[in-house]
């Protein structure tokens, strides 16, 4: 490599590294927003973030950037996979945000911020009228944006590619149909076994101290480093944030009356912070300092908690010490304990529901995302789509807003696009499943064993380690050699439930 690409070569990471330290900006502002802040804080701090919003889209969008992507773009042949990667999601960008003017940009952000504290007094007092004007103005923006980027065949194909770059409603269409129907087929089977397992004793009082320090243990076990490199905090809509590898913060809520809640949302939000602070640091100021996709993240988080954390090789090793921390579970056999852990009944709450129905909640929401994108439904018809497409799928319907359309804080933060990337972490994860068994024989005996570094050594050295460099399509392919299907997750879900019921 020449001395002149070299060079320009520091210039653009050095550069990149300012865009990455505003957008730690933000999201520290975002982090205190949702878990210290004052309510009365909440117009001056949305001025402040739209102002630094302004200053990431000037960075983002200047002449400079362009110099960069021009010179690069002439020098291809000599750029190794990570530059050319970088380079393409610089242009990708550049060109997208671009497109859509600065006052509009500062102005979304800094509204994105006001509709977060809305929708949180929204769901606080389960009134949807409370949050409806601000939904408006941020599917407003959000249809805009559509507009100013342009999209093939569906209008909602442009906010997919925000989240999974490639897939398309067409490809996600045909893979929630598959899946919504191997679900469909276990759950008639789960009806039809006439086995209801036992969960009386995890609706018990368990003190939130005790759940922490129960959590903090299945956390170390998986090796999520929270003592000095990120922390847990509590917040009503459990989430995970970072500011590089080296801070990687988690949130959760504690139920007193529910053993099973805040454990698996430390157990999901863990899956995501292991992924961050796996990233390599010498993808620092390249853009792909982060994962590769929403789908891809999902993948981690969703495996953790379901697949590893709902298995029977996981209780076997945590279900003695959950006996010997928690009294509450006296006369509790391990069978019983592990069949409840995986109850399966239609809810109506997505982040509380059992592992086969999760997905469901997921098309529901895709299928409205869609319909609002596409100017099929309106926002104030709103509750009575999500309250009908409950009672169609899971056979039961909300009796308030905060357990129907205000249960999410996803579109209160303009994320369009986002939802799908759960149902995908689902099939992702199956077949990553199936790739590591192979890879590791002996899985379920090291699990037993409370080797979960097992796990994460595998996923850090086929997943985590590559960071962005790949495309979620290249990256399915190049861990498990098949593109994404869903046959592997139906699978799972057969044998695991059809050993259950």
């Amino acid at each position: 490599m020449n001395e002149t690409l070299e060079e320009k070569i520091k210039e653009l990471k050095s550069y990149i590294n300012k865009i990455d330290y505003m957008y730690s900006a933000l999201a520290v502002f975002s982090w205190d927003d949702m878990v210290n802040a004052p309510r009365k804080a909440v117009e001056y701090r949305s001025s402040v973030s739209g102002h630094l919003a302004g200053e990431v889209y000037k960075l983002k969008t200047s002449e400079e950037v362009k110099k960069f992507i021009d010179f690069f773009d002439g020098v291809k042949d000599e750029l190794d996979e990570v530059m050319l990667s970088t380079i393409d999601n610089l242009k990708k960008d550049y060109y997208r945000t671009k497109k859509i003017p600065d006052n509009e940009y500062q102005e979304y952000t800094k509204e994105c911020s006001i509709s977060l504290a809305a929708w949180q007094e929204a769901k606080n007092k389960s009134d949807f009228n409370i949050f409806k004007p601000h939904l408006k103005k941020i599917l407003d923006f959000n249809k805009k944006f559509v507009n100013y980027w342009g999209y093939e065949g569906n209008k909602y194909n442009a906010l997919l590619d925000d989240y999974e770059p490639g897939i398309t409603t067409e490809r996600l269409d045909k893979l929630f149909e598959e899946m919504k129907n191997g679900i469909m087929d276990v759950l008639n089977k789960i009806k039809k076994s006439g086995y209801t397992p036992r969960i009386d004793f995890f609706g018990k009082s368990f003190p939130k101290k005790d759940q922490e320090k129960f959590s903090k243990l299945v956390l170390k076990k998986m090796e999520y480093d929270y003592e000095e490199a990120g922390r847990i905090d509590e917040y009503m809509h459990p989430f995970t944030t970072n500011f590089g590898n080296k801070d990687v913060r988690i949130t959760t809520f504690y139920y007193e009356n529910d053993f099973r809640s805040a454990l698996f949302s430390c157990i999901h939000e863990g899956g995501h912070a292991i992924y961050e602070q796996d990233i390599p640091d010498e993808l620092q100021g390249t853009l792909l300092n982060r994962g590769a996709s929403m789908g891809i993240h999902e993948s981690q988080s969703r495996f953790y908690e379901n697949i590893i954390g709902r298995s029977k090789a996981f209780w076997r090793y945590f279900y003695p010490e959950a006996v010997k921390m928690f009294k509450q579970f006296d006369g509790v056999s391990f069978e019983e304990f592990y069949d409840g852990i995986n109850y399966v009944e239609p809810s109506l709450i997505r982040t509380e529901a059992d592992e086969l129905t999760y997905s469901l909640h997921i098309i529901i929401r895709y299928e409205i995302e869609k319909m609002l994108i596409n100017d099929e439904i309106t926002v104030d018809e709103l509750p009575k789509v999500w309250n009908e497409k409950y009672k169609e799928y899971l056979g039961v319907e909300p009796s308030n807003d905060a357990e129907g359309v205000l249960q999410d804080m996803h579109w209160a933060d303009g994320s369009f696009g986002y939802f799908p990337s759960y149902a995908l972490g689902n099939l992702y994860g199956a077949q990553f499943l199936n790739k590591m068994k192979k890879d590791i024989p002996d899985l379920d005996a090291e699990i037993e064993k409370g080797n979960l570094n097992v796990i994460h050594n595998w996923l850090k050295d086929n997943i985590h380690k590559y960071g962005a460099i790949y495309k979620p399509a290249e990256l399915i392919k190049k861990v498990t050699g098949e593109e994404l299907t869903s046959k592997y997750f139906i699978e799972y879900l057969d044998r695991k439930f059809g050993k259950i019921y």
